[in-house]
């Protein structure tokens, strides 16, 4: 708070120090120390880098090294982060999706543009460019085989219930038809290398298949992200009709629990260890050769603790596979011990804390529909 009157100072202080203002107003990071003079929200440095890039509507000082004037200090006394939410996000649809702190920087921007330089959520029932209940349009694709991207023609439907892409604009038949109930998207810039790519999974005969995508435009790519969340609320309200509206946004498109590289030894524990990408999904975990395959070499389920799955710290003594990472790990299932390797103990260490996440979760009736499956598999 470089220079001010001690009067001002002390106000700042005081309204800094409310309890609405404790998290960022846009992301729910811990104690902002940045705020917008012109909008009255407390933010954190790195939503406020975003804030700055729409200098017509915001302009952005530091809490504790600029000089904020009597003025100033008032417009943010008569605002702060609750009055402004309850204008800017009055509306908001209950399948749009609001960013953390965690997520990446093509979200987090445009849910502040959508909130703050769109104005989408100050009215109710605004005609959104993700809630017709279809979408046409192109997206960058990966290709399975050459790794090349290529545009290809994508189209959501509410009506049939499905996401379609094209190989070609004018053509009559998709290349392939996924039901939407099969769906999960989730923004992967670094492993896409592109700061708008998405990735889309589903499931395919109950294996995985994923599609990697990007567009030029950080707001079409998420309109795409919040159009398919949105179509798939609707149509689970359809498929559960007694279901409250946030049990079915739970269902939804969800981030995937931890990624990254592990070494595996096979079956018979005696294999040598290779360096695979293993992604868990909730309750799959799958290990790709490469990260961007579009098909799993493998799944394993990872049910609850009182079903018999438990996660070790450590390999069981006697382990013969050549590894050349040491910090190892068990899970143990009913049927079998799958053993792997992490480069350093804090991989260990993140891997082991998201696999006791799960394992500490009660299994839903479906999901013990999905471990049938993996044993009948097996």
């Amino acid at each position: 708070m470089a220079g001010g009157n001690e009067r001002s100072v002390k106000a700042l202080k005081e309204v800094w120090r409310r309890a609405e203002n404790s998290l960022c107003a846009d992301c729910g990071k811990p104690d902002p120390d940045w705020a917008s003079s012109t909008l009255g929200v407390f933010i954190c440095l790195s939503c406020s880098g975003i804030h700055r890039n729409i200098p017509s509507i915001s302009k952005v000082k530091s809490l504790k090294m600029d000089h904020w004037d009597d003025a100033q200090v008032q417009f943010l006394a008569k605002h702060g982060n609750a009055v402004t939410k309850a204008t800017y996000e009055a509306h908001i649809p209950i399948y749009y999706y609001q960013p953390t702190y965690n997520d990446c920087q093509v979200l987090r921007e445009q849910w502040i543009r959508a909130k703050y330089e769109r104005k989408d959520f100050t009215e109710p029932g605004k005609q959104l460019p993700y809630s017709d209940g279809v979408k046409e349009g192109i997206l960058w694709k990966r290709g399975r085989d050459n790794g090349q991207f290529l545009p290809r023609k994508f189209l959501l439907s509410e009506r049939e219930g499905c996401l379609k892409y094209f190989t070609k604009q004018d053509a009559k038949e998709p290349k392939i038809n996924i039901k939407i109930d099969v769906i999960n998207a989730t923004f992967q810039p670094v492993k896409i290398g592109n700061p708008n790519g998405l990735q889309i999974t589903y499931l395919k005969d109950n294996k995985t298949r994923n599609i990697f995508v990007y567009h030029e435009s950080g707001k079409e790519v998420v309109d795409w992200y919040n159009a398919i969340r949105s179509v798939q609320f609707h149509y689970l309200k359809v498929a559960f009709p007694i279901a409250s509206d946030n049990e079915i946004k739970n269902r939804l498109t969800r981030n995937f629990l931890k990624e990254g590289y592990m070494e595996k030894t096979g079956p018979k524990q005696r294999e040598a260890f290779k360096k695979r990408w293993f992604t868990l999904d909730h309750r799959r975990l799958m290990y790709f050769k490469d990260p961007l395959d579009a098909f799993a070499k493998g799944e394993v389920f990872v049910g609850s603790r009182e079903n018999g799955y438990s996660v070790q710290k450590g390999l069981p003594l006697g382990t013969q596979g050549n590894f050349s990472w040491h910090y190892g790990l068990t899970i143990v299932t009913p049927d079998r011990e799958y053993l792997f390797t992490c480069e350093t103990e804090t991989d260990q260490l993140d891997w082991i804390e998201a696999f006791t996440s799960i394992i500490n979760q009660a299994m839903t009736p479906q999901e013990y529909a999905i471990e049938a499956y993996f044993k009948f598999k097996s």
